[in-house]
C-alpha cells in the first residue's frame, strides 16, 4: 500500500458492542473474492502490493488506482490458492483513486456491492486486505479482517471527493481492499491509513462504471502516467511514507507544484516532509498554503494548530483545532489537541468535554487520557486525575509533568511512599533535577 500520508459523544462501550454483535451475527464474508495484487515492472520486479475484490463473476476487479502506479503487469492471488492475471484495464480515476480491472477469462467468486450513501456515524464497518509486511507464505494466511465503526462521511483535501472516516484499522497493503457493512456488502475501498481514523473511498461513485465495454493496456497507462501529476504524487508519497526518504519525496512534490501550484495534497505532504527534515518554518508555510486552497482540510488544520500550540500561540492553535472539529466532529486527535490547548489557556472546564469525546471514540488514546488528567488536576478533582494519569502511564505516556502532578496528588493524600516513587522516577528521567532532589530530601518518612 502506498500510504496517502497520512465526534458526537456516544459511549464507546456501546459502539464496541455493536461491532462485536455485528461481526458475530453477520454471515461469513466471501473471502475467495478478495485478491492480493502484486504489481511488477517491465523487468518483473515487484514495485508494490495491494488488495482488491471481484465485483462481477466474469472477472471485473476493483482496487485503488495508486496500487497500479509504475506497474507493467499485475499478478492476482486468492485465498483458495488460485492465481490469475490482470489482462487489461477498464477504468482508472486518478483523482478519486480507483481502478477497475479485467482479469483473464474465468468464473470468479464475488462480493455484493452495497450503498455507501446510507452510512452514518457509528455504523459497523469491517475491512479485509493483505498486509504488505506479513511474513506468511500462503495467501489464505495473509488475508486479514479488521473491525470498527464509521466516524462520518466527508471530504478531506478535495471538497468534491468525500471519504468514509472509520476506526476500522487498515494496514499497509490494504489499499483497494473492500470495506463492508454489517451485511457484508461493499461500501468502500480502503484508501488511507492512519491512527484511530482511516479513510475509505465510498463505493457509490464507482458503481456506475461496473458495466464496461472497452479496455486499455498497462503500456498505455504507463505512458499516460509519465505526465500524470497524481502518479507523481503517489511516487512522492511512497518515498515519504514507505521508504522514509524525505529528500526524494520533496523533489517529487516540488516537481508537481511546478506544474500545478494548486495540487493540494502535494502541499500537504510537502509540509510533512519538511517536518520530518526538521524545517518547521517551511512546514508551516506548506500547511498554510494547503488551507488557503482547502480551508476545511481537517488533518491540515490540526497539524498547523499543533505548530501554533508549540510556539505558544494558543488563540491561533485553538482556532485551528476548533475548525478541524467543525469539519470532522469525530476527529480524535483534533479533539485531544483542542482539550490540551484549552488546558494551557486556563480553561480546563471547557477542555473536559472535548477530551471525553475523544476517549469515547478511542479509549486507548494515551495522550487524551493524559490531557484529561491535566484538566481534572487543574479543577482539583485529584482522585479522577490520578486514575487518568495512571491509565495514560499504562498506555505508554512517561512525561515529567505527569510524574510531578502524581507526586503532588500523593503528597496531598499523605501517601509518601508513592510520592517518593514519583520523585525517583523524575530523577531517573532527569538525574540533574535539583527541584526533585530537594523535594525528596524534604519528604516526610512514611509510617
Amino acid at each position: 500500500m502506498r500510504n496517502r500520508f497520512f465526534l458526537t459523544t456516544v459511549s464507546f462501550i456501546i459502539a464496541t458492542l455493536w461491532v462485536l454483535i455485528g461481526s458475530a451475527n453477520a454471515h461469513e464474508v466471501n473471502k475467495n473474492a478478495i485478491a492480493l495484487l502484486i504489481a511488477k515492472d517491465k523487468a518483473g520486479k515487484t514495485v508494490g502490493t495491494g488488495s482488491g475484490f471481484v465485483a462481477r463473476p466474469e472477472g471485473i476487479l476493483i482496487t485503488n488506482y495508486h496500487v497500479l502506479v509504475d506497474a507493467y503487469s499485475v499478478e492476482v492471488q486468492f485465498p483458495n490458492g488460485s492465481h490469475s492475471q490482470v489482462e487489461s484495464i477498464y477504468k482508472v480515476d486518478r483523482k478519486q483513486d480507483f481502478a477497475i480491472l479485467k482479469l483473464k477469462e474465468g468464473f470468479y467468486s464475488t462480493l455484493e456491492i452495497g450503498d455507501s450513501s446510507t452510512l452514518k456515524p457509528y455504523d459497523y464497518t469491517s475491512a479485509l486486505g493483505y498486509p504488505s509486511n506479513h511474513e506468511a507464505s500462503e495467501t489464505k494466511e495473509k488475508l486479514v479482517q479488521t473491525y470498527g465503526f464509521v466516524l462520518g462521511v466527508h471530504s478531506q483535501a478535495n471538497p468534491e471527493i468525500p471519504f468514509i472516516y472509520t476506526t476500522t484499522p487498515f494496514s499497509p497493503g490494504f489499499s483497494g481492499g473492500p470495506v463492508v457493512n454489517r451485511s457484508n456488502q461493499v461500501v468502500g475501498l480502503a484508501t488511507v491509513e492512519g491512527r484511530s481514523i482511516n479513510l475509505a473511498l465510498p463505493i457509490n461513485p464507482i458503481k456506475e462504471f461496473l458495466n464496461p465495454q472497452t479496455t486499455f493496456s498497462f503500456e498505455k497507462l504507463l505512458a499516460e502516467d509519465t505526465q500524470s501529476q497524481e502518479a507523481m504524487y503517489y511516487r512522492g508519497n511512497y518515498y515519504l511514507y514507505g521508504l522514509g526518504d524525505s529528500e526524494k519525496a520533496i523533489a517529487e512534490f516540488e516537481k508537481i507544484l511546478a506544474l500545478n501550484p494548486k495540487f493540494i495534497l502535494a502541499h500537504y505532504d510537502l509540509a510533512t516532509a519538511y517536518r520530518d527534515m526538521g524545517m518547521p518554518e517551511k512546514s508551516i508555510a506548506q500547511y498554510e498554503k494547503t488551507l488557503e486552497l482547502s480551508p476545511n482540510f481537517p488533518e491540515a488544520l490540526s497539524n498547523l494548530g499543533g505548530y501554533y500550540f508549540r510556539e505558544g500561540k494558543l488563540d491561533k492553535a485553538i482556532q485551528q483545532f476548533s475548525k478541524a472539529v467543525q469539519s470532522h466532529p469525530n476527529f480524535v486527535q483534533a479533539l485531544s489537541n483542542l482539550g490540551a490547548a484549552l488546558n494551557k489557556q486556563g480553561h480546563p472546564h471547557k477542555a473536559i468535554a472535548h477530551l471525553q469525546q475523544a476517549l469515547s471514540i478511542d479509549p486507548e488514546f494515551a495522550i487524551a487520557n493524559f490531557n484529561l488528567g491535566n484538566a481534572l488536576f487543574a479543577l482539583n478533582r485529584l482522585d479522577e486525575a490520578q486514575k487518568k494519569f495512571e491509565l495514560a502511564q499504562n498506555q505508554g505516556i512517561d512525561f515529567l509533568s505527569m510524574h510531578w502532578k502524581l507526586y503532588e496528588i500523593h503528597k496531598k493524600k499523605r501517601h509518601f511512599d508513592k510520592a517518593k516513587k514519583e520523585l525517583n522516577t523524575i530523577l531517573d528521567i532527569d538525574p540533574l533535577n535539583d527541584k526533585a532532589k530537594k523535594q525528596l530530601s524534604e519528604l516526610p518518612v512514611a509510617h
